[in-house]
C-alpha cells in the first residue's frame, strides 16, 4: 500500500484559520483536511504558524503570527504562562473556558459514548476562577549555586523559578518560598534526578480554605536533614497558622513525588478543613479535593441525583478518604464505601468518627470484587456511586452494577471521555442517562469534571 504523504512539511509556514480546541487546549488549524495542533490558538483565529513536527495523520505547529485574535482572546496574567506547563487556558477567557468545556463534554458523549439525546447543563463555573488550589508540590533544584522552586517547563524536566502561582492559594505561595529562602540559607542541596545526590525534592503546602490551618511536607531524598531543628523552628516562626510539619522520605531514581516513608517532625499528623459542613483530617498523604469551593457544588449535584429520602442502601465506589460517603451518609439509610488504598479508608472512618456519623462502613479491597460479595452477603443498594480515576470504572465493576440492578447510578468523572465509554455499557446494560452536569474544577486547565444521572430503564418514566 504506498503511503500516504502530509499535505505539509517540516520547518515551513503556512496561513490557517483554527476551526477547534484540542481537550488539551491546542488550536485545531486543517491543511487539505491534515488537522495541525497549535498551543495558543483560538477557535476562529488567522494566523501563521510554522510546522515543527509531522506524524502519521497529524502535525503540530508553531504560532508565528496572529493575523486576526479570537473575540475571547485575553493576555494571560501569568508572567511565566508559555514556559510552565501548569495552565493551559490562560489566553482564553474564562466565559470562553467554559463554553469550550461545555461543547467537549457533548461532543466526547457522542462521539464515544453515542449518547446524543441526554440533556448536558452550561458548565458550573467560579465566580473567582483565581487562587483556588489548596495544595502545592513544587519541584526543587539549583541554579548558579541557589535553590529554585517552580513548575517544569512544558514537556520537560526544566524548572521554571516562580515566585507566584496564580491558581494556588496565597498562603502556598508563602509556604513554597519561605521554605526555599530557609533550605536555601542552611546549604541545603536540591536533589539532582541525572546524579541522584542531593537532599531536597518537593516542598508540599497545604492549607486548610475554612480553618487556615497549614501543613508543610519537606520531601527528601535521605532520612538525614542538616539543620532539621534549625529549619524547624524558622518555619514555625515564619510561616502563619503552621500547625504541622513533615518530612517524607523517597530515595528511589523515579519521577514519583512520595516515598513510602512519612514522619512528623513537628505538631499534628493532621490539618483539618471543611466541604460544607462535613469536616475533614487531612494528611501529607491523603487524597483531598484540591478545590474545596467547587467540591462543594459537584457533591451537591451528586447528592441531588441520587435522590435520597433516608431509607437507602447506598454504595460509594471508589471511596477515597470518604468525601463523597459522609455526605450520602447524611440523606441515607446506611453507605458502604469502598477503596484499594488502605491508608484512605484509615482516613475515611477517622473522618466518619470525627462528623459523628455511624451509619457509614468502609473496606479495604477493588470495588469490583469487594461490592459482588456484599451482594452475596444481602446487600442490595437503591444507589451506586462511582468515582473513579482518569481511567474509568473497571469493566468488572459495571458488569456488577448491571447485575445488581440498582435503581440509580450517580457516575463523578474527570475524564469525559471514559465517562463516555462506561455510561456506554450501563446503557447496553438496561441504563438511561438522563443528564450530565460538568463543573469546572480546575479553572484555566484542560480538564472538567461531570457528575451523570442515570437509572434502570424501568425507572426512567417514573420521574
Amino acid at each position: 500500500m504506498a503511503k500516504v504523504e502530509a499535505p505539509v512539511t517540516k520547518n515551513e509556514y503556512y496561513d490557517v484559520t483554527f476551526e477547534d480546541l484540542t481537550h488539551d487546549g491546542a488550536g485545531v488549524a486543517k491543511i487539505d483536511g491534515f488537522p495541525i495542533f497549535v498551543a495558543n490558538g483560538l477557535p476562529g483565529e488567522k494566523a501563521k504558524i510554522k510546522v515543527i513536527k509531522i506524524k502519521k495523520g497529524y502535525g503540530y505547529g508553531r504560532l508565528i503570527e496572529l493575523y486576526e485574535r479570537s473575540p475571547d482572546r485575553v493576555d494571560a496574567p501569568c508572567p511565566i504562562y508559555k514556559q510552565c506547563g501548569g495552565c493551559q487556558l490562560q489566553h482564553l477567557s474564562y466565559e470562553g473556558q467554559l463554553k469550550a468545556k461545555h461543547k467537549h463534554v457533548k461532543e466526547v458523549l457522542a462521539r464515544i459514548g453515542k449518547i446524543e439525546n441526554v440533556i448536558v447543563h452550561p458548565v458550573l463555573g467560579m465566580s473567582n476562577p483565581w487562587r483556588y488550589r489548596n495544595k502545592a508540590q513544587v519541584p526543587v533544584g539549583e541554579r548558579e549555586g541557589g535553590l529554585v522552586a517552580g513548575f517544569y517547563q512544558q514537556r520537560s524536566h526544566q524548572i521554571i523559578n516562580m515566585d507566584a502561582c496564580l491558581i494556588q492559594q496565597t498562603m502556598n505561595d508563602v509556604v513554597v518560598q519561605t521554605v526555599k529562602n530557609i533550605c536555601e540559607k542552611y546549604g541545603i542541596q536540591a536533589y539532582n534526578e541525572e546524579t541522584h545526590k542531593g537532599v531536597l525534592r518537593h516542598i508540599m503546602a497545604r492549607y486548610g480554605l475554612v480553618t487556615n490551618e497549614v501543613m508543610v511536607v519537606l520531601i527528601t531524598r535521605t532520612d538525614d536533614l542538616p539543620y532539621k531543628k534549625k529549619i524547624i523552628s524558622e518555619i514555625i516562626e515564619n510561616v502563619p497558622n503552621v500547625k504541622s510539619i513533615i518530612q517524607n522520605i523517597n530515595p528511589q531514581r523515579t519521577n514519583v513525588i512520595m516515598g513510602d516513608e512519612t514522619k512528623v517532625l513537628w505538631g499534628a499528623e493532621y490539618i483539618h478543613d471543611y466541604i460544607g459542613d462535613i469536616q475533614f483530617a487531612i494528611s501529607a498523604r491523603s487524597f483531598y479535593q484540591v478545590n474545596p469551593e467547587q467540591t462543594k457544588v459537584l457533591y451537591e449535584k451528586a447528592l441531588e441525583y441520587a435522590e435520597l429520602t433516608g431509607e437507602e442502601t447506598v454504595i460509594d465506589a471508589y471511596c477515597g478518604i470518604g468525601t463523597i460517603s459522609l455526605f450520602l451518609a447524611k440523606k441515607a439509610k446506611k453507605v458502604y464505601g469502598v477503596e484499594i488504598v488502605p491508608e484512605a479508608i484509615e482516613d475515611a472512618k477517622r473522618n466518619a468518627k470525627l462528623n459523628g456519623i455511624d451509619n457509614a462502613e468502609f473496606a479495604v479491597g477493588e470495588a469490583e470484587v469487594v461490592i459482588p460479595n456484599w451482594y452475596k452477603q444481602g446487600i442490595q443498594a437503591d444507589c451506586i456511586v462511582v468515582d473513579p480515576p482518569r481511567k474509568g470504572c473497571d469493566e468488572a465493576l459495571l458488569q456488577t452494577i448491571i447485575a445488581m440492578k440498582p435503581k440509580r447510578v450517580v457516575y463523578v468523572s474527570c475524564n469525559p471521555a471514559t465517562l463516555a465509554r462506561d455510561l456506554r455499557i450501563l446503557e447496553d446494560g438496561g441504563y438511561q442517562t438522563l443528564e450530565v452536569q460538568p463543573v469546572d474544577m480546575f479553572p484555566h486547565t484542560n480538564h472538567v469534571e461531570c457528575v451523570a444521572q442515570i437509572v434502570l430503564k424501568k425507572e426512567a418514566g417514573k420521574n
